[in-house]
């Protein structure tokens, strides 16, 4: 077997180093979500809990006494795995029982290789009393082997059996290289800052020397302001900011990423045959764009059948089509450049109105039309259940990177901007934040932007706590470039999580926002040069002012420069 190498951020990584002006680069490699291998990768952190993960002592610590038949293999290259054939139930397969502690998350992954064709292949996680719970799944392959991968939190401490599942009985199912590894929240949590410090910092280094002869300038002070974040981390506006000027006060100092809940959907926009009005989006734009605050255009179509005017639900095929191409002309024209982001299609892997009438290819058409008429603006699939249900099997990230293939692939749109819309509503329990990370790695793989689009948790005793556990998930992970969250005053009309009540006091949930805010920018510092005139700072990205004086000299000078992630790490001369 190949060697998988284990680490505790969850991701694998490369690390790059060149000399001179030249950076630091960091890297995640997400191939082995995609790659389907000759041979097994090792099982991860040595099999974690599992007993005998790599099989190489047979079936010590497995359980095959179910339905169908299990059998040892070996590969040219030696390596031994498990086939199970010949069942009669999508549940016959080969299982392990192990023992899951309360308030541990766990990670999993398997390789798994069938027979013949492609087929859904899932980890579930069966209970004392019978309940599945299903982990993550993968589309294996005949001839190559495919890496599963999921988890699941363990909301009680008991014994659970962990299962394979496929609806094709009559395919073998070849398995290997298992792990269950347990984490307590601790650990979880300094995983996540080890992230963020490799994902959304740089190292900038200050070399302070004077204009004449280019001498070391030691006790310089540096400081250092914050201007601007790189990162988009917003909230979700209605028509309400346009009446309420505490409204706008209190989003204008906080956030600057919005997403309109409602006001651009058809629905609002043309709710009389013929009628369009854009008069409330026109004003909320203008808004957004007097405060410096982008916006994400949602959404051009949504695909579940409730949500449509009413008056399109009874057109015939004929004049809907010729009303959708009015749409899509009408809304994505209006706003073309203004923008940072389309959702095309909404919830087009839980619904199909338009597939439906128009034909399988409708939403890969809308995303076609939608790059021609704003080319420089990133066209999103916007879907729920992806990362908050691992039970919800329409909306899982293998099915939501195998429908975003089909829609990039449709001829004509190979050149599409695409972008990874995921939600993020999620219900009022533990979050799993091990299924979320399994499932943001396996689309991570497609190396397009992730956006969470309208992060809330449900009301319930635990939700600030929740929603900062999902936030920081989101944060830490490297294929995430945004965050919007569907949420804000109690006032506005956001009651399912409000951040601030009718007297504008923070919630529990609001405070969370509000600290985390503070927590991911980079705090003014002072900093005093060393004997060698230079000054190392560790920073989140964005925009900067700097101001280097000498208490001695009464010298000093300003520079201003902007952080990102294409620049681990460098170095700034400053002349004084």
């Amino acid at each position: 077997m190949k060697i998988f190498t284990d680490t505790f951020i969850f991701c694998l990584s490369t690390i790059l180093l060149f000399s001179g002006n030249s950076i630091n680069a960091f890297s995640y490699d997400y191939s082995a979500t995609t790659k389907c291998l000759v041979e097994p990768q090792r099982a991860q952190y040595g099999g974690g809990i599992i007993v005998n993960p790599d099989f190489n002592s047979s079936l010590e610590g497995w359980t095959a006494d179910r339905l169908g038949e299990v059998e040892e293999g070996v590969s040219k290259a030696g390596n031994r795995f498990i086939v199970v054939h010949n069942t009669t139930h999508p549940l016959d397969s080969l299982s392990q029982k192990v023992q899951l502690e309360k308030g541990n998350l766990y990670s999993f992954s398997a390789w798994v290789k069938i027979s013949e064709g492609g087929e859904t292949v899932s980890v579930v996680f069966r209970t004392t009393d019978g309940e599945l719970v299903h982990g993550g799944k993968v589309i294996a392959e005949q001839g190559c082997w495919s890496l599963l991968k999921g988890g699941i939190v363990a909301n009680f401490s008991s014994p659970v059996e962990i299962g394979f599942q496929t609806q094709n009985t009559k395919v073998e199912i070849w398995i290997d290289s298992v792990s269950l590894q347990p984490f307590t929240k601790k650990q979880w949590r300094s995983h996540q800052e080890q992230s963020i410090d490799k994902v959304r910092k740089s190292k900038m280094s200050f070399q302070i020397t004077t204009t004449a002869n280019k001498t070391a300038m030691q006790g310089a002070v540096v400081s250092i302001k914050q201007l601007k974040s790189d990162f988009p981390f917003g909230c979700g506006m209605n028509h309400n900011i346009l009446k309420y000027t505490d409204y706008q006060t209190w989003f204008a100092s906080r956030f600057k990423v919005t997403t309109f809940t409602n006001e651009m959907k058809w629905y609002s926009t043309e709710k009389i045959r013929g009628r369009e009005n854009y008069t409330v989006s026109d004003a909320m734009l203008k808004f957004a764009k007097q405060h410096g605050i982008s916006v994400r255009g949602h959404n051009i179509f949504w695909d579940d059948p409730k949500y449509q005017p009413d008056w399109v639900k009874s057109l015939s095929p004929e004049h809907l089509r010729k009303a959708a191409a009015k749409r899509i002309n009408s809304v994505v024209s209006r706003y073309r450049g203004q923008l940072i982001a389309w959702d095309v299609v909404n919830e087009n892997l839980h619904f199909s109105f338009f597939e439906d009438k128009l034909g399988e290819n409708a939403s890969s058409e809308f995303f076609s039309t939608a790059q021609k008429l704003d080319p420089n603006t990133i066209m999103f699939m916007n879907e729920y259940n992806t990362i908050e249900y691992s039970c919800d099997e329409k909306a899982s990230a293998v099915n939501y990177r195998e429908k975003l293939q089909e829609i990039l692939q449709y001829p004509g749109n190979e050149g599409i901007i695409a972008g990874i819309g995921l939600q993020g509503r999620f219900g009022s329990g533990q979050p799993n934040l091990a299924y979320m990370r399994s499932s943001l790695d396996i689309l991570g793989s497609t190396g397009l932007p992730i956006w969470l689009t309208e992060v809330n948790a449900a009301d319930g005793p635990n939700q600030a706590q929740y929603l900062e556990e999902i936030l920081r998930e989101g944060y830490c992970h490297p294929a995430v470039q945004g965050i919007v969250m569907f949420s804000g005053p109690e006032i506005a009309g956001f009651k399912n999580m409000s951040l601030a009540d009718t007297n504008w006091k923070n919630t529990p949930a609001g405070d969370v926002v509000d600290k985390l805010l503070g927590e991911w920018e980079s705090v003014t510092m002072e900093v005093t040069a060393d004997d060698t005139g230079f000054v190392d700072a560790l920073l989140f990205h964005g925009d900067y002012s700097v101001t280097v004086q000498h208490p001695e000299t009464n010298s000093s000078a300003t520079l201003s420069f902007r952080l990102t992630k294409d620049v681990p790490q460098a170095t700034i001369d400053v002349r004084i």
